[in-house]
């Protein structure tokens, strides 16, 4: 009980880093996945498997997903 008492701002500074953590984690997960599918957009395009104006559709709509991301993670 006491060492419970002793160790418990420590205990809840670890959990804190731990969501801290998980959170950037998570975010990081969620720019590598829009960058690889923008990555894979291009290279359909560039093997002919779509049309200008579908890569291009498509493109904006990756492009401001990923601009969405920066301004949420930059607090805007």
């Amino acid at each position: 009980m006491v060492w419970q008492l002793l160790t418990f701002p420590f205990e809840g500074l670890l959990w804190i880093a731990e969501q801290v953590e998980s959170r950037a984690t998570e975010e990081r997960a969620r720019q590598e996945n829009l960058t690889l599918r923008l990555q894979q957009l291009q290279l359909r395009f560039d093997l002919g498997e779509m049309d200008e104006a579908e890569f291009e559709r498509q493109e904006a709509e990756l492009l401001a997903a990923i601009a969405a991301q920066v301004d949420e993670l930059e607090g805007r």
